[in-house]
């Protein structure tokens, strides 16, 4: 049986929890505000001006821009989710959390993050057609589509992570009311209570493993229907043409599942090799970098939005 860990002491279910940040650090902490605060500010400044490219430009309201948007609207809210708070105990030191704000943290941490794995799918599965099947693209990828598709995805990652806050919030007594976290993490949490923590132990891991591993075993298909259909095309440049289309979206694949998995198979496998404030740093990074990057990619390696962007600078800088 797998048991929270024993205490001489329990208090009853707490009214508020302290978050400590990235125990170890010490004085350096407030240093990585450094780092931290201006992966928030692209997050928040690039998100944001994708989201207002897409509104006001009628060109760029296609379903491959909309997908788009959706996953700048994820990243807008899952770096919130975290960066403000992160912030605040990097500056301040530890602070206290109300437990049922704990609680609400934690689910949209964890529904954010599946929804970005949804949205990349779906963005996967978008090029796949447009690649495969460019002259049936316009009927078989709508915009109603690409919005049935979202909203499908939304509701899935609520009807998943809603049993997390709800399988802590069954327990009575804790053994501490510090966790040793940024956030407040599932399992962060979990290691705190008194009690059987099985059923929190095994949801989280086939969690992690069904939504992560089917959105890549997705992911991977669409991108062998790809290369399938690349390289039945009769030249070279239309081959780099068709490869260029995809390329941005390769790239936030590997911004989004290269630190997640990195940070995933330390924590599942490295607990006793790998101190735990490089856990809880990587898990930090994990959540922060890719809403930071995708931005970024998709500014500098898609053409409509970098021409729409010229544009914009272009005249703003003509009027003065």
């Amino acid at each position: 049986m797998a048991e929270g860990p024993h205490s001489n002491s329990t208090f009853p279910c707490p009214t508020f929890f302290i978050l400590t940040g990235i125990p170890g650090l010490g004085p350096a902490q407030p240093w990585l505000t450094l780092v931290f605060g201006p992966m928030y500010l692209l997050a928040l400044l690039g998100n944001g001006a994708l989201l207002t490219l897409v509104q006001i430009d009628s060109t760029l309201q296609q379903p491959m821009f909309l997908l788009l948007a959706a996953l700048a609207a994820t990243d807008l809210g899952l770096a919130t989710s975290i960066a403000p708070g992160l912030l605040a105990v990097l500056c301040l030191g530890p602070r206290p959390v109300p437990y049922s704000a704990c609680l609400v943290q934690m689910f949209f941490v964890h529904a954010l993050t599946a929804v970005e794995s949804g949205v990349l799918l779906a963005m996967a599965c978008d090029r796949a057609v447009a690649v495969g099947r460019p002259l049936h693209y316009p009927l078989l990828v709508t915009k109603a589509r690409v919005g049935y598709a979202v909203l499908a995805l939304a509701l899935k990652a609520v009807a998943i992570v809603v049993p997390f806050p709800l399988l802590v919030a069954r327990f009575e007594h804790f053994q501490a009311k510090t966790i040793d976290h940024a956030y407040c993490a599932h399992m962060a949490v979990v290691e705190l209570v008194v009690g059987n923590t099985r059923a929190n132990n095994l949801y989280g891991l086939a969690l992690s493993l069904a939504v992560s591993g089917i959105d890549i075993l997705g992911i991977t298909g669409s991108y062998g229907l790809i290369a399938h259909a690349v390289l039945r095309l009769p030249t070279q440049e239309a081959r780099a043409k068709a490869f260029g289309t995809c390329s941005s979206h390769i790239c936030v694949i590997l911004a989004f599942y290269v630190p997640g998995l990195f940070s995933y198979l330390t924590h599942r496998f490295g607990r006793h090799t790998v101190p735990k404030p490089v856990h809880i740093l990587l898990s930090n990074i994990y959540l922060l970098l890719p809403p930071a990057l995708n931005p970024l990619i998709y500014g500098v390696r898609t053409k409509q939005i970098r021409d729409r962007l010229l544009d914009i600078f272009t005249f703003r800088k003509s009027q003065f």
